[in-house]
């Protein structure tokens, strides 16, 4: 079976073929300069191989090709050999250290351009080798006066310094570049974030919409139908009139369902409340229940948001008295208008295998929408004497938009 082919190369194949090549070249050079160089001692075939590794590993191993590079400085003066062109390619090993060495590396290899330059100067001044007088640079060899030496060292360190910072300049570059692109990936991810976060939230409340809406209507409507079936086979008149009220409250219902649906679309219009609270009283009276109403204060026009919150708030409130209260008892609500809030309260006698907690959907739904425009609900029991109890759902909604959750 024939395979796969690796043709083109990867990035990192192909670094690893630029430092071959390049070792190589510089190896080969070495060792003719050993051989046939124009210098009177000509640089040790292992001081040329020390010099092509170290060539060859300035990308992708640093650190290795600066400690060849001494290796190669080291044998030479061991030998006693003459300064080679071979060498030059130091300044490869200073740029690529500057540029791929760890910080590590690149403070050694800072340190070592003015220490090699020194020793380097040191060793030409001394030794007298015949290199820099076949370049017509006499006055470096053997010449240890302050100008030559100034000479020498200016010239050593432009060569091998020049290189190193301009890899340190990329280096700084690169750093840059990734900071900048983490950055960016950083914000993105906190729009998506957010995003998500705005979806879950906007998911979160239709469901409390169609709990409130669906859970509202159908006791309404269990609460007309169980009422409907006592009524005699010859009581027409009252027959006809409970089912006219089922059908009106699933009609109202499936309206209430359809707006919220649409409030969902980006371009919906505010959302505005499917009708008045004191038509949520009557469509609970309807279904036979004794609901009393009592008000305080002056009625203050609301925001349709906030509009909106009241009556889900009161829609739930009611919903939950229906399904746990005593039907041969009466429901009293309370709306008290404040400077700033509308007090809502719904109150009740339940039987106690009949009361429930709030484990479920309704006090907590109810809560939430509160809390998230600066409202908040808070409930009471009371035991009586006569072994029921009193169950009371407190709500305050602002009348103005505050700061929530």
């Amino acid at each position: 079976m024939a395979q796969s082919s690796s043709w083109p190369p990867s990035a990192a194949e192909r670094r690893m073929l630029l430092g071959v090549a390049v070792g190589l070249a510089v190896t080969a050079f070495g060792l003719w300069e050993s051989q046939r160089g124009i210098a009177v001692n000509n640089p040790s075939p292992l001081a040329a191989l020390a010099m092509g590794a170290a060539a060859g590993a300035y990308r992708l191993q640093p650190a290795l090709a600066l400690a060849l590079v001494w290796v190669s400085a080291v044998l030479q003066v061991l030998v006693g050999r003459d300064v080679a062109f071979v060498q030059l390619a130091t300044v490869l090993v200073a740029y690529g250290t500057a540029r791929y060495g760890r910080p590590l590396t690149v403070w050694a290899s800072g340190l070592s351009i003015p220490t090699g330059a020194v020793l380097a100067v040191a060793y030409v001044a001394t030794t007298g080798t015949d290199l820099p007088r076949r370049l017509g640079l006499d006055r470096l060899s053997g010449d240890l006066s302050a100008p030559a030496v100034a000479n020498g060292l200016a010239l050593v360190l432009a060569t091998l310094a020049g290189p190193w910072l301009v890899g340190l300049l990329l280096r700084v570059r690169d750093a840059y570049r990734r900071s900048v692109a983490q950055r960016r990936a950083a914000e993105a991810e906190a729009e998506r974030a957010q995003e998500i976060a705005g979806l879950e939230a906007a998911q979160a409340r239709l469901a409390r919409d169609v709990h409130d809406v669906v859970g509202h209507s159908l006791t309404v409507i269990l609460a007309q139908a169980d009422s409907a079936q006592f009524y005699g086979d010859d009581d027409i008149a009252k027959i006809r009139s409970a089912m006219e009220q089922i059908a009106a409250t699933a009609r109202s219902s499936l309206g209430d369902v359809r707006q919220v649906l649409a409030s969902t679309s980006p371009d919906a219009a505010p959302p505005r409340p499917p009708g008045g609270l004191d038509q949520l009283i009557d469509g609970v009276r309807s279904a036979g229940h004794d609901v009393r109403l009592t008000v305080e204060g002056q009625p203050q026009p609301m925001p349709p948001e906030l509009d909106v919150v009241a009556y889900r708030v009161l829609q739930e409130m009611l919903t939950n008295a229906i399904r746990h209260g005593r039907r041969d008892l009466p429901v009293f609500v309370g709306r008290v208008w404040g400077a700033d809030d509308l007090r809502l309260e719904v109150r009740n006698t339940v039987q106690e295998l009949e009361y429930t907690s709030g484990e479920g959907l309704g006090l907590p739904g109810m809560a939430r929408r509160l809390e998230a425009v600066g409202g908040r609900l808070w409930t009471r029991r009371e035991d009586t004497a006569d072994g029921t109890i009193e169950f009371a759902v407190t709500a305050d909604v602002p009348l103005r938009p505050k700061g929530g959750r």
